[in-house]
């Protein structure tokens, strides 16, 4: 038998693969929230979300991108950059596809100019350009940033063109002090820190509930022993 039937749930309740059916929203994780889509909404450039090992960034990430998507006024992606050695040109060209650039020009400056005349579309069709980018902080070239920094110059009277949200570890803030002028366009920031023991046990709940478990598993004990040994992140008390 397996555990699921034997506790009476539909599915595996603590997966730790992106789902964001399992997202929950403690009250940090409903701040960052709200302040990023208000940093998009308002379309203020660059946000940045930081956070540990584990705390939740890329549900967030994965949840923010799902709400500007059921909104038309946003044309919105997400890139999740999985090693650190991808360059600026290839950067500008995931960019440039994933916001709707058909053939991006295999060189930089004719995908800039790709890239502006779509974001120009964009404004013109009363729409916001927003691109989240995930495990940020596997960005570790100056030239990617700088890049970045150049997109962020493309704008409109009163607007910029782009609004680009970076959600990584907490090293991501040591690397975007390799472009200062950058550092200084941060339009908002956040530090998603662990759950407490309440919110723990909230979190523990909440995915059981999900997964459609209809009777208390887990003791007051129990839940006390997890967080001594998880210390509130989400990851491991899904382990």
């Amino acid at each position: 038998m397996s555990y699921e039937n034997f506790y009476g749930l539909k599915e595996q309740a603590f997966s730790n693969a992106p789902d964001s059916r399992f997202y929950y929203e403690s009250s940090q994780h409903a701040e960052a929230m709200v302040r990023m889509l208000h940093a998009v909404d308002t379309m203020k450039g660059l946000t940045v979300v930081v956070g540990d090992i584990g705390a939740g960034k890329t549900l967030l990430a994965r949840k923010a991108l799902e709400k500007l998507e059921q909104d038309p006024q946003y044309e919105a992606t997400l890139l999740v950059i999985v090693h650190s050695e991808i360059s600026a040109e290839w950067m500008l060209k995931k960019i440039a596809h994933q916001l709707g650039v058909d053939t991006p020009s295999e060189t930089k400056g004719q995908v800039i100019s790709q890239l502006y005349e779509r974001l120009m579309k964009i404004y013109e069709e009363g729409r916001k350009a927003v691109v989240l980018i995930d495990e940020a902080n596997m960005l570790q070239k100056k030239e990617i940033f700088e890049e970045f920094r150049g997109l962020l110059n493309l704008e409109v009277p009163g607007r910029k063109l782009i609004s680009i949200v970076l959600l990584g570890l907490p090293e991501l803030e040591t690397y975007l002090g390799l472009d200062p002028p950058l550092l200084q366009r941060v339009a908002m920031k956040f530090f998603i820190k662990s759950l407490t023991l309440d919110t723990s046990e909230q979190y523990i709940r909440h995915r059981l509930n999900v997964a459609g478990c209809e009777r208390d598993i887990f003791t007051p004990a129990a839940f006390q022993k997890i967080f001594d040994y998880t210390k509130g992140i989400p990851r491991l008390i899904n382990t």
